[in-house]
């Protein structure tokens, strides 16, 4: 795709960045890992009461944007959905997007219809660097940071 002088061109496109496809059996695989390890450490912590203590929280005293996760695992092992909101309700939103995206891609590498955004968007959003992602994500998690331990 050329690149032109139009109004949507952004720093991404002068700088030639466009990311790769995306390949629905790399991202089941990461999806796998996560979704391992998190059951592995609410499974630990409903069993034992052992966790791993928050590095954040017992230098500041503040909750970090991950704290209340192996507890808010906990409470979805007991289907105790109320108590896993409590405890993180970004990081219960986030699970569940993940879920569903874990279900859409299954369902991709099984043959079925690919799921994607819009073609326009799309193209847009393979545009964006990583690093800028990376910038989104940490303005998130101060936000969310700040948010849940001020107010």
């Amino acid at each position: 795709m050329p690149i032109t002088n139009s109004p949507t061109t952004n720093a991404a496109t002068m700088n030639g960045y466009v990311a790769k496809d995306f390949n629905p059996v790399s991202g089941l695989k990461a999806l796998g890992g996560l979704f391992g390890y998190g059951l592995a450490m609410s499974a630990l912590y409903a069993t034992t009461g052992v966790g791993v203590p928050c590095p954040f929280r017992s230098l500041t005293g503040w909750n970090c944007p991950l704290c209340g996760g192996t507890r808010m695992g906990r409470s979805l092992l007991e289907l105790d959905l109320v108590s896993a909101f409590r405890y993180n309700p970004l990081a219960l939103v986030a699970l569940v997007l993940l879920g569903v995206l874990g279900v859409l891609w299954t369902v991709e590498v099984l043959g079925g219809p690919k799921v994607r955004p819009p073609a326009a968007l799309g193209a847009r959003l393979k545009r964006v660097h990583p690093t800028r992602w990376s910038l989104i994500g940490l303005a998130v998690a101060v936000v969310y940071t700040l948010a849940r331990n001020l107010v």
